[in-house]
């Protein structure tokens, strides 16, 4: 298959370039950069120059495909209003990637997160929220996987606050992030919610088996740790820093505070049944180890 990939240097997005290459297919991947190209290049895949805004080029990208992943999200969004426009960026994308599709019966493959519901573990059948910082994301999804009755192979992987890779990526990233900048080791509340995790070249598998088989429609989760406590993942951080670990504001964590003092496990039992995948990369508590001082 030659699949188009948005977003393909970033934490998940390198990890699928590579594993799709790895599993005999080709890639043709967008890059904003010149650092970009080279990477993507170096990697193995074709380059398209262009940014998540150049529908246009979005256009023309899903035209030479048999499949689209779509992972591209801008960065920068430190403040509601910047993440408010990166999300009506990623919405105007994918439904300018979506309506190229249409009839087609071709896979398009996006990204979401996790829901979180009160008192359990969220699954793979619960919506996603529809309000909220994140809400606009997942109208979004929700229209692109509303394709399926258009023709359109759409499906969605739903992953966790933290994806990582040498200690690297997602929450966990940003609190490490954090923590350089402040002196301390914060987390938000009192530090019993408890956040899901994944592996990134876990999670790339899992886009890979979604794109050759999921069915139209369909949502799946990239969770190998259900739920680990907030407080342990800083208490780490700390002791890898050198730094001290207690309780801050949520607003200490700009936009995403409220999602931050959530307790939001999630499961993905179904995905692992029905889609055969076995997560098989270090956990989250064990990657964060490789946190340099």
């Amino acid at each position: 298959m030659h699949v188009f990939v948005t977003g393909g240097t970033g934490t998940i997005g390198a990890p699928v370039v590579a594993e799709l290459l790895g599993h005999g297919h080709t890639v043709l991947a967008l890059a904003r950069t010149d650092r970009s190209e080279q990477a993507l290049k170096e990697a193995g895949a074709q380059v398209l120059r262009g940014g998540l805004a150049d529908l246009d080029v979005l256009r023309a990208g899903a035209d030479q495909a048999d499949g689209v992943v779509s992972l591209a999200f801008s960065p920068g969004y430190d403040t509601p209003e910047a993440l408010a426009a990166a999300v009506a960026e990623e919405s105007a994308s994918m439904a300018a990637l979506g309506d190229r599709l249409i009839g087609s019966e071709r896979p398009i493959v996006t990204v979401s997160g996790t829901p979180w519901v009160a008192g359990r573990a969220s699954t793979e059948a619960d919506p996603l929220p529809l309000e909220g910082p994140v809400g606009g994301r997942a109208r979004s999804v929700g229209a692109l996987l509303g394709l399926a009755a258009r023709g359109v192979r759409a499906t969605a992987v739903r992953m966790p606050r933290t994806v990582h890779d040498r200690g690297r990526g997602g929450f966990a990233g940003l609190m490490t992030d954090q923590a350089r900048r402040t002196g301390v080791a914060g987390y938000p509340g009192d530090g019993t919610q408890r956040w899901p995790a994944v592996h990134a070249r876990d999670a790339a598998v899992l886009f890979r088996l979604v794109l050759e088989s999921a069915p139209a429609g369909t949502a799946w989760h990239a969770v190998a740790d259900e739920g680990d406590a907030v407080r342990d993942i800083a208490a780490v951080i700390g002791r890898r820093l050198g730094l001290p670990v207690s309780s801050v504001p949520e607003e200490a964590f700009g936009p995403f505070g409220p999602i931050f003092a959530m307790d939001q496990p999630a499961s993905s039992a179904r995905t692992r049944t029905a889609l055969g995948w076995r997560p098989t990369h270090p956990g989250l508590m064990e990657d964060l180890e490789n946190i340099e001082p």
